[in-house]
């Protein structure tokens, strides 16, 4: 082993195609994510990488698949990090162990929670919904894609940083929580920034902040939350990659080597940021112990609030 440690190449890896699992149905924003990477890393392997999508159970069916698989580099899962990091917070059993079955391997990036308002609410600012929340008490309604999903986590959030009170509405998605937006049966709701930039765009929402350390490269105008005086409120949605538990750890290493090669290219960053998205990479402990501290992070507010999973 010690004399192949080099990179997957000098252990003729990949020689066959690779199979990239992926939590969520094909079509959407993050699917079309795992397929950029799955296409980036295709041609710098010289083999194809298939997303396999497998949806459903919070993304506990496609962790169980790939917990399941051979530990050889040939199985891996592109997740949004609530699957190890939330997850085991919000459900009494997980069918998957998140801190034994599963191998780091890079944090590719993420998308910020953005906070937007309907347009009949008095507030063109994070500081005067928070007025205006206050001086009404429980008179708004927050919605979000669903319970325990990180955009209803950023309302708890955002209700325990700035001392308002407001009701959670939840929807079987962002989509159907973004009409209910329009219809102002919400006034408020969170979303990521992928999507939340088209809806500003549109012109039937308005942006109040972005729940990121720092602005967005596409929306510059776009404060963020430590800008409008909430300090230190980030929520992003990240990705990753992991591999089954017992992976090599030479290959593990150069698994991140190559897919921080992808995230270095020039255009793969642009097409990720004009996405509303940034780009992270980094060593695969730099990624255990992202996921380590986004537990923590939320892990006393699930407890404390009493959210379950649905």
């Amino acid at each position: 082993m010690a004399a192949h440690a080099g990179s997957p190449r000098a252990q003729e890896f990949p020689n066959r195609p690779v199979r990239l699992v992926a939590p969520f149905p094909p079509g959407g924003g993050a699917d079309i994510n795992a397929r950029r990477l799955a296409e980036r890393l295709g041609k710098l392997w010289g083999q194809t990488i298939i997303v396999d999508n497998i949806a459903g159970a919070a993304g506990s069916l496609a962790a169980v698949n790939v917990a399941k698989a051979k530990p050889d580099g040939y199985t891996l899962l592109y997740l949004t990090h609530p699957i190890l990091a939330i997850n085991p917070a919000l459900y009494e059993k997980l069918p998957y162990d998140a801190d034994n079955d599963f191998a780091p391997v890079a944090h590719l990036g993420d998308n910020p929670n953005v906070l937007l308002v309907n347009l009949s609410l008095q507030a063109a600012s994070v500081a005067e919904l928070v007025t205006a929340a206050k001086a009404r008490p429980g008179s708004l309604n927050f919605g979000s894609g669903g319970v325990g999903t990180t955009l209803h986590l950023s309302g708890e959030l955002f209700k325990a940083a700035t001392g308002i009170e407001m009701t959670h509405i939840p929807y079987k998605g962002s989509a159907p929580a973004f009409t209910a937006l329009l219809g102002n049966d919400i006034q408020l709701m969170f979303d990521t920034s992928t999507t939340a930039l088209q809806r500003m765009q549109s012109g039937r929402v308005r942006g109040l902040a972005v729940a990121a350390t720092n602005r967005l490269g596409i929306a510059p105008a776009l404060p963020t939350f430590d800008e409008s005086g909430v300090r230190g409120f980030v929520v992003t949605l990240a990705y990753g990659v992991v591999a089954p538990a017992g992976t090599p750890a030479a290959l593990v290493a150069a698994l991140n080597r190559d897919l921080n090669a992808v995230l270095n290219d020039a255009e793969y960053r642009k097409q990720v940021f004009e996405a509303g998205g940034n780009v992270t990479g980094g060593s695969p402990e730099q990624f255990r112990q992202f996921l380590a501290a986004e537990r923590r992070k939320w892990a006393p507010l699930i407890q404390k609030l009493g959210i379950k999973g649905t």
